[in-house]
């Protein structure tokens, strides 16, 4: 059950999170055909972050709905549009500016992995090549500070372009690979929080994240 305090800070029930991956298992497996590969290896229990390539916009309503745990996303404010604002809300994905440190936001993350839930985070911090290439430091200091490992997630074959009927979709009923990694630690065990530890972590978190990557491509040809 909520505390009050916890309510008062709009930290997302897990309980919300959970209709959310099912509302995204009948969506994704009704529409494409999810190949999941290595959803054994994510903590069963206890808090973790999922950090996730993004190169379409199905990536992460593919990962709610393939992922063994109700996950809350850190998604743009942008998208909590008209009804579904309300929507995302009540299925537990939180809302950030990131044109701005979003206090809230941080706060509401904070809150779920001190809960023991599972926190998305997109680190190349908006759609793009999926690769990687460019992370910001949140990761790293949600992950140091929250004390959650990081669980490397890549999803492969979103933005495959042929045969697609509809423009701003995968084609139907098209393969899209989910591949899981090994959990790891951010920080150095020091329990460090400064400017030089989260970029230290952030380096070390982008080696981790690009060599998942590398191997979910081997793994799977993509």
């Amino acid at each position: 059950m909520s505390l009050p305090s916890e309510r008062a800070a709009g930290i997302p029930s897990e309980q919300g999170a959970e209709i959310g991956r099912r509302i995204g298992v009948g969506l994704m497996y009704g529409l494409w055909k999810p190949r999941v590969l290595g959803a054994w290896k994510v903590p069963v229990a206890g808090p973790v972050i999922f950090a996730v390539n993004h190169s379409h916009n199905i990536d992460g309503p593919m990962v709610m709905g393939v992922c063994p745990r109700p996950v809350h996303f850190l998604i743009k404010k942008e998208a909590f549009i008209g009804p579904l604002d309300p929507f995302l809300t009540g299925i537990g994905q939180l809302k950030v500016d990131r044109a701005a440190a979003d206090r809230t936001a941080i706060t509401q993350a904070l809150g779920v992995l001190k809960n023991g839930g599972a926190l998305g985070i997109f680190p190349e911090g908006t759609r793009g090549e999926g690769d990687f290439a460019s992370l910001r430091a949140g990761l790293a200091y949600f992950a140091v500070r929250g004390g959650a490992p990081i669980v490397p997630v890549a999803v492969l074959g979103s933005s495959e372009r042929r045969g697609r009927l509809i423009k701003a979709l995968p084609p139907l009923r098209s393969r899209v690979d989910v591949v899981f990694g090994e959990p790891f630690d951010a920080g150095d065990g020091s329990g460090r929080r400064t400017r030089r530890a989260l970029d230290e972590a952030t380096e070390r978190i982008q080696k981790q994240l690009t060599e998942h990557l590398r191997s979910a491509r081997r793994l799977t040809g993509r």
